[in-house]
């Protein structure tokens, strides 16, 4: 055997595992894969490119052996008790200074316990975000590592060259502190999450609303991703419009039922942002409309029972595409800065140090949620480090200006058809309520005063009052 041959070390040879294996192979790195599957670790073998130096292996003892030290082993295995499984397996075999990585969707929680578990026994470990599917891990993906400060120096020349390229700079960098590199995933996901629905929400009106057809919809999409909505969602929507369904020859989208899956990630955004006490109602939304749409049964029984078809909108089509383009536009770039905001929050609450120029920069590449509008972010935390949300910068605001009346139309448009937009809604309440000097929740506190003697501030005078509320 030769050993310490290899430079990094994969356990889990999935399609993501296999496909970054292959990727980091394909730049000049000797890599070698464990899986207890042999076809597996056959296949990472035979679909190496020529030329490179790619090992499948059947034994974690085999795969240690064979890594240079201190070794580099990344873990693509399913989040929760298979992690912890295999770094338990690992752990006889490896050796002080060595690097484990999570690079699965785990939760940030885990990722915290495992930092402090392996670092008294001097072992380097990372929690580490990939976002770009199967194709991004192939070709460059968006990583966002944090926690270890030196497993990242180690390992920073390595995943440099593998990462998705932006004006020639890598789409990597240190996420911060413990667990941020997966804390910055799951917000990640969460913003996919939102976006996702509301690039739904905009299809249904204009395919029940405006009575488009799929070739319509796919120019339409095609159109869109050429200018200011260049997004990748965007560009996969366009092209999901195209694809013929092989047993029908219907076009597939229609044939798909209507039921969303979920991997919990965006669940768990939303339930960290309310334990942080920050809002992110956009991804709450999406959240549940995901959860409404596996009740198909009962929504299909209470279509018949309030006789809620669609109706077609009475309007002009071309207006109205470009009233929900620019309803897109605004509503995704407030669901940005819910999640962005989340991110500046849990940096000090959570003692994360997140660097969120780094993270925007990182985004603009590879990951699933790359947007030409992560540049105009960018530009605004280059400027203003601190940023709490970006809502306050002077060139965001200005681009929400110029859409806010279509954004407002569209809405409009939609709830005249009896078509659901939650999430256009939803982005649009909380951009009123965010500018909004006043709200009305004096009367919330009056009313928590008046039945549980929960006080309330006044706008006179500093302190805490409680009134015995009584008007007989």
């Amino acid at each position: 055997m030769n050993n310490g041959k290899y430079k990094f070390g994969m356990i889990g040879l999935g399609v993501m595992g296999r496909n970054l294996l292959l990727n980091l192979a394909d730049h000049g790195f000797a890599v070698v894969g464990f899986d207890l599957d042999a076809q597996k670790a056959a296949t990472l073998e035979t679909t190496a490119s020529p030329g490179t130096t790619v090992k499948g292996v059947t034994t974690l003892a085999e795969l240690v052996l064979q890594l240079e030290k201190p070794r580099k082993i990344m873990l693509l295995v399913p989040a929760g008790k298979p992690v912890d499984a295999v770094i338990e397996s690992l752990l006889p075999l490896v050796e002080e200074n060595d690097i484990i990585i999570d690079g699965g969707n785990s939760h940030y929680t885990d990722t915290l316990r495992r930092v402090k578990y392996l670092e008294e026994k001097n072992i380097h470990f990372m929690g580490m975000g990939i976002s770009g599917g199967e194709h991004g891990a192939r070709t460059g993906p968006s990583i966002m590592p944090g926690g270890d400060i030196n497993a990242w120096n180690n390992l920073k020349p390595l995943l440099q060259t593998v990462a998705a390229k932006v004006n020639n700079e890598p789409c990597v960098a240190y996420m911060g502190k413990d667990a941020a590199g997966h804390y910055v995933k799951m917000v990640h996901n969460g913003i996919e999450y939102a976006i996702m629905q509301l690039i739904s929400e905009v299809y249904d009106v204009l395919k029940r609303g405006i009575k488009l057809n799929n070739d319509e919809l796919h120019a339409i999409f095609e159109q869109w991703n050429e200018g200011e909505l260049q997004t990748y969602l965007i560009e996969i929507t366009s092209n999901i419009f195209l694809q013929k369904d092989e047993s029908t020859r219907n076009d597939l989208v229609d044939m798909i039922l209507d039921k969303a899956g979920s991997k919990g990630t965006g669940k768990w955004t939303s339930q960290d942002a309310m334990d942080l006490g920050i809002p992110v109602p956009a991804i709450d939304i999406a959240v549940a409309m995901r959860d409404l749409s596996s009740y198909k049964s009962e929504r299909v029984a209470a279509s018949s029972v309030y006789k809620s078809a669609v109706k077609q909108i009475a309007s002009k089509k071309e207006p109205a595409i470009k009233q929900l383009h620019d309803a897109l536009y605004f509503s995704s770039i407030i669901c940005y800065a819910q999640g962005l905001a989340m991110l500046h929050k849990a940096s000090s609450e959570l003692k994360m140090d997140i660097p969120l120029s780094d993270v925007v920069k990182v985004w603009r590449g590879g990951c699933i949620i790359r947007s030409s509008l992560l540049e105009t972010f960018y530009k605004a935390y280059k400027k203003n480090k601190q940023l709490s949300n970006i809502l306050l910068d002077k060139n965001i605001s200005k681009l929400l200006k110029k859409k806010e009346k279509n954004m407002r139309s569209a809405v409009k448009l939609a709830l005249q058809g009896k078509i659901p937009v939650a999430g256009m809604m939803s982005a649009l309440s909380y951009f009123d309520a965010y500018c909004s000097e006043r709200m009305p929740v004096n009367l919330i506190q009056a009313q928590r005063d008046y039945f549980g003697a929960h006080t309330y501030e006044r706008i006179d005078r500093e302190g805490k009052f409680h009134t015995v509320w009584d008007v007989s």
